[in-house]
Order: C-alpha cells, then sequence, then structure tokens
C-alpha cells in the first residue's frame, strides 16, 4: 500500500444494518408486485392481520405516517377487497379494519414470499448466529418502542 492509497474505513453497525434491511426491502418491494401492491399497501395489511380491530388513525402511528396518507392507503386496500371497514362497537364516530377472506389469504402469500426473500439473505448465517441476530433486534425494537428520557 502506498502512501497516497487511503486506509480502508470499516462500515458502522448502522451502515451494515442499513444496507441489509435496504436489500430486504427491495426484495420484498419484488416480492409485492405480482399482488399489486404498494410496499405501504404491504406494510398496513401485514399489520392490520396482526392487530384486527386496529383504528385508521392507530394504523398510521404504527406505520408512521400521517393520517391523511393512511386513507390513501386503506382506500386502495378496501377497494382491492383486502380490508373492510366496521363501525367501531365503543365510538360509533369511528371505523375499525379487518381482513377479508382475500385479504387473509394474501397476507399468507405475503409472508411465505416475505419468509423465502429473507432465507436467501439470512441462509448464509449459521442457525446460531441467526438466533442471536434475532435476539439483538428484538433488543433494538423493542427499546425504541420504549419512551426515551434526556
Amino acid at each position: 500500500m502506498s502512501s497516497r492509497d487511503p486506509e480502508p474505513v470499516e462500515p458502522t453497525l448502522a451502515e451494515l444494518l442499513t444496507a441489509a434491511a435496504g436489500r430486504l426491502r427491495a426484495a420484498w418491494r419484488d416480492g409485492l408486485a405480482p399482488y399489486g401492491l404498494s410496499p405501504h399497501q404491504g406494510r398496513a395489511l401485514l399489520v392490520v392481520a396482526l392487530t384486527p380491530g386496529l383504528r385508521p388513525t392507530d394504523l398510521a402511528a404504527r406505520l408512521r405516517i400521517a393520517p391523511r396518507s393512511v386513507t390513501e392507503v386503506v382506500d386502495g386496500l378496501a377497494d382491492a377487497g383486502l380490508v373492510e371497514r366496521t363501525p367501531d362497537p365503543t365510538d360509533r364516530r369511528a371505523v375499525t379494519l379487518d381482513l377479508t377472506s382475500e385479504g387473509r389469504a394474501q397476507v399468507s402469500a405475503i409472508r411465505a414470499s416475505r419468509e423465502a426473500v429473507a432465507g436467501t439473505l439470512f441462509d448464509t448465517l449459521s442457525p446460531r448466529d441467526r438466533d442471536q441476530l434475532r435476539r439483538i433486534l428484538g433488543v433494538l425494537v423493542e427499546d425504541g418502542d420504549r419512551p426515551h428520557t434526556r
């Protein structure tokens, strides 16, 4: 190495995690194409599947998008026959979101597609390393959901 060659720089943890997440997002986006869903719609559909009876405002908070944006996402899912709005039994001014039978079928197919995509990325890791990564990421996600005080 000459004095003119720059010294190699190691990527940071944040850069590596961002790059891995980017690979997953791109593959998941491609996996949603056969269903005619945008990434926002795919994420929303999965959140509704995990939390039936969710209000649109709560869905917006979970997706970290503006309430007006979630309306467009939900409208697209409802128009496609994947979710239905039902009156909220505790507040007649509000609605809740539930999957239709077609929505449940699509969620199953999308989750299978996501698992296959994730498998291509994570299969290079040993089972022990995958377990360790799952544990570490779980800690980071759980910590990120807690309010922080400074």
